[in-house]
């Protein structure tokens, strides 16, 4: 099969489109032919080497998220067929004997992932669990499947089941353009939670309006704490989604009400933050939460209401193999609107 592959860290000059060889399953394993594998951010931070999951090993195929038609089953398959059109639960927790994947689920530890730690999406054919895949309906198209795993759950799991956010509650979101932070706010409109936005382009900020932020800021010439408080009637946020990381973490803290929950899922702008007020905090009864990642039970309640729910698959632009070192130069220089996607 072709994939895009690198063989050592660098820039998008390490990345090249070669054959190598198709993956063969285990009992419990199937492959699919690839319809559509989406970018993510780590993609970018693992090519650079400036982070690396636990079990990350070169030479690697990236392509986290995965949609596409399964082409060949395990013996010990009898759940899925050579055909069916599916999406695929990155997450290498609670993968059984018989899967060649199997053995990589500690949640907290050395967990694998489809296109992170193992071989991913940029590439003609990915192998996976066969109780890993999810069916796509006709409804759905396979470049929309694709938009879903890593954004979607993560939001999921970081807004309801670390954050807590509940019907009525504000909830702030940074990097409004970002396909994780386009995943949250329509998942918070859906349960039923007033979303604050903000982003560092007028486009981004127009998109997030038309999924349902009912206010927007730009976060590089606003006062995120001081509108925050303006636009909630000085009660503050009740749930603050970050993912920018060094950036914008203070005024993060800042933005919460009594009792407000930061939930922390990524680290795009830098490492390091300082905790601006420990006074603030337990005056306001303010927490600063790790999101974590997500559990195999999750991911099928979160792919029905995808499929059922309405929501909008944002996608930026769509390139083949050779176009990933370009698409990934714009994901580092955040010039995306949604989703980048990659159809071998």
């Amino acid at each position: 099969m072709r994939a895009t592959i690198y063989a050592r860290h660098g820039g998008p000059e390490v990345l090249n489109v070669t054959d190598v060889p198709d993956p063969q399953p285990g009992a419990l394993d199937v492959v699919v032919a690839v319809g559509a594998a989406a970018l993510n951010r780590l993609d970018v931070v693992q090519r650079n080497g400036w982070y690396t999951l636990p079990g990350f090993a070169l030479p690697h195929i990236a392509g986290m998220d995965v949609a596409g038609t399964v082409a060949v089953v395990g013996s010990d398959v009898d759940d899925v067929t050579v055909g069916d059109r599916v999406v695929i639960d990155p997450s290498l927790a609670g993968v059984p004997d018989g899967s060649k994947l199997a053995g990589r689920g500690d949640l907290f530890g050395e967990l694998g992932v489809i296109g992170a730690t193992t071989d991913g999406g940029y590439a003609e054919l990915c192998l996976a669990p066969s109780t890993h895949v999810y069916t796509v309906p006709a409804s759905v198209s396979l470049e929309a499947a694709a938009t879903f795993p890593t954004c979607h759950l993560t939001a999921s799991h970081g807004l309801f089941e670390v954050g807590r956010l509940r019907p009525g509650e504000t909830v702030l979101i940074h990097a409004a353009g970002s396909g994780l932070s386009i995943a949250a706010i329509q998942l918070a409109v859906h349960a039923g939670a007033t979303v604050l936005a903000t982003a560092g382009t007028e486009d981004k900020l127009a998109r997030a309006t038309g999924l349902g932020a009912r206010h927007v800021l730009n976060n590089r010439t606003g006062d995120v704490v001081a509108w925050v408080r303006e636009v909630t009637d000085g009660r503050g946020a009740d749930v603050v989604f970050g993912h920018v990381g060094t950036a914008l973490f203070e005024p993060s803290v800042f933005a919460l009400g009594v009792g407000g929950r930061l939930v922390t899922c990524g680290n795009t702008s830098g490492d390091v933050a300082t905790i601006p007020s420990l006074g603030f905090l337990f005056h306001q009864a303010a927490s600063i939460l790790g999101c974590g990642p997500y559990r195999p039970e999750e991911f099928a309640p979160a792919w029905d209401r995808f499929c059922s729910g309405g929501f909008d698959a944002v996608i930026d632009s769509v390139t083949d193999l050779h176009g990933v070192a370009d698409a990934q130069v714009r994901m580092e220089h955040n010039d995306v609107v949604g989703k980048l996607l990659v159809v071998p």
